[in-house]
């Protein structure tokens, strides 16, 4: 499916690629073997493709190529995502990154840390350099979200508590904010107007939450993400297959699997007994229902858009959030 979304953009992808390395190197050989392994190894390029599609689909004459302006684009939203990672692993001591070796692992956390910093530097750097100045400013906006997100996420796993509405605001800011903003930047690189920019921000907002609930509900299912299944549970998060049991469970029965949650540590098998109850006794399903809400709502601000190969990429794309195993 992931070939099919590709379609309408490889040649683009290819470029923005070129791009991204030459602006991000460094000529320091340590630091240059880091970064070709980052990029060896990277994911999908979601927020690249989720750019260059809404590019394509708002461009006047896309058959012209799409230009620098949006590969800039692109590379100012997954620089971010890129170092964010790294920085995660660091501080969850992960010693794996999509079934490879993190860096932190490779390289020890003091490198990991500072290759991060290096591209989050380089990467505004190069915005600065450029002159784009709108697309710099949309894209600092989404940082201070990011770190926002996950502190608060840390702040109510060290507590052990969630409401819906603290589990929604968490997983915008620190999952959907990037993806809004990436399709968003995507018109605003080809000059769409402010409506078609707000109308694809929705789209990518939506895309996004779907995106983290669906990869919330994986931790549960036993497919393999690159990381073991339960760890956020290890973690004590509670996400929204454990926040749906809790909602609807007496407050006997919420302080009992409350009382588990907080014992993970001390008794590991804790672990297995909440993911089991959690698939039992419906928070899966619950939590399916809500992520395709979202996805639905993302669908549904594409139908405007006259027919291309680009509106139905990002349809597809939708699925495949919804669909993938990993």
């Amino acid at each position: 499916m992931i070939n099919l979304i590709k379609a309408p953009i490889e040649k683009e992808l290819e470029n923005y690629e070129e791009f991204a390395r030459k602006a991000i190197r460094s000529e320091e050989p340590l630091l240059n073997s880091i970064l070709d392994y980052v990029f060896e190894n990277k994911g999908k390029s979601l927020r690249p493709m989720l750019v260059l599609l809404s590019a394509g689909m708002h461009s006047a004459s896309p058959a012209a190529g799409l230009g620098k302006r949006t590969y800039l684009a692109a590379m100012l939203i997954e620089m971010i995502h890129t170092a964010s990672l790294i920085h995660d692993d660091v501080i969850d001591e992960s010693d794996t990154r999509r079934g490879h070796p993190s860096v932190n692992a490779r390289w020890k956390s003091r490198n990991a840390v500072l290759t991060g910093d290096y591209i989050l530097a380089r990467n505004m750097q190069a915005g600065l350099e450029s002159g784009q100045y709108d697309l710099l400013t949309y894209v600092s906006r989404a940082m201070g979200e990011l770190c926002e997100g996950e502190l608060s996420q840390s702040d109510h796993s060290a507590r052990v508590e969630m409401t819906r509405r603290d589990y929604t605001d968490i997983i915008y800011k620190k999952t959907a904010v990037l993806i809004g903003s990436a399709a968003a930047l995507g018109a605003l690189a080809v000059g769409a107007g402010k409506e078609a920019v707000s109308r694809m921000r929705r789209f990518g907002d939506y895309l996004g939450m779907a995106f983290q609930i669906k990869d919330d509900i994986l931790d549960y299912t036993g497919i393999d993400i690159g990381k073991p299944v339960g760890n956020d549970l290890r973690e004590k998060k509670i996400t929204l297959p454990l926040l749906a049991l809790l909602e609807k469970c007496g407050p006997e029965r919420r302080e009992e699997l409350t009382a588990l949650l907080r014992e993970t540590d001390s008794r590991p098998e804790n672990v297995e007994t909440l993911r089991c109850t959690v698939i039992e006794e419906g928070g899966i399903e619950t939590a399916r229902q809500v992520m395709q809400e979202y996805v639905q709502k993302a669908v549904a601000l594409l139908a405007d858009y006259p027919h291309s190969h680009y509106r139905t990429s990002l349809a597809t794309l939708c699925s495949y959030v919804a669909e993938r195993e990993k």
